[in-house]
């Protein structure tokens, strides 16, 4: 997961109320059906400036197992921004795609719709992962997840 799910888990803001509740609910109530990593780059985002509710996020962030990087994340980053995958900064959201894709985890869990969970962006990611003989992973939001009861 990017560090939207950890920093959604925590803010009390106002104005994220719809997707605060959601994920906590998702990680309440789904996420005990999924094996959870967070990226090396996760961490560090998540310990960059100030937000609300700071210290708890990095004390839940450090109870998860970290997907540690290596010079073909870097160079699959490299590949998304040079195919304008993603933005052209290497160390946001084309990294958390490279390492998801890297270690080939079925779901990157994101509230960026913008530049991640977006369906106008699959064809190309997919097409980008096919030519570099990665995985691509589902890239969603925790609305997506929830079982069927």
């Amino acid at each position: 997961m990017d560090s939207t799910i950890p920093s959604y888990l925590f803010d009390k803001r106002e104005s994220l109320r719809y997707p605060s509740e959601v994920t906590t609910r998702w990680w309440q109530d789904e996420s005990p059906r999924y094996d959870i990593y967070v990226s090396a780059e996760t961490i560090v985002e998540l310990g960059e400036g100030e937000y609300p509710g700071k210290e708890e996020v990095l004390a839940f962030a450090a109870g998860l197992p970290v997907l540690e990087s290596n010079r073909a994340i870097t160079e699959i980053t490299g590949e998304y921004i040079r195919h304008m995958v993603m933005p052209n900064d290497a160390s946001g959201d084309a990294l958390h795609l490279a390492y998801a894709s890297y270690y080939g985890v079925d779901f990157l869990l994101t509230w960026n719709c913008a530049h991640l969970a977006n369906a106008n962006k699959r064809r190309h990611i997919e097409t980008i992962n096919q030519r570099l003989g990665l995985f691509t992973p589902a890239v969603i939001t925790p609305l997506e997840l929830f079982g069927e009861y």
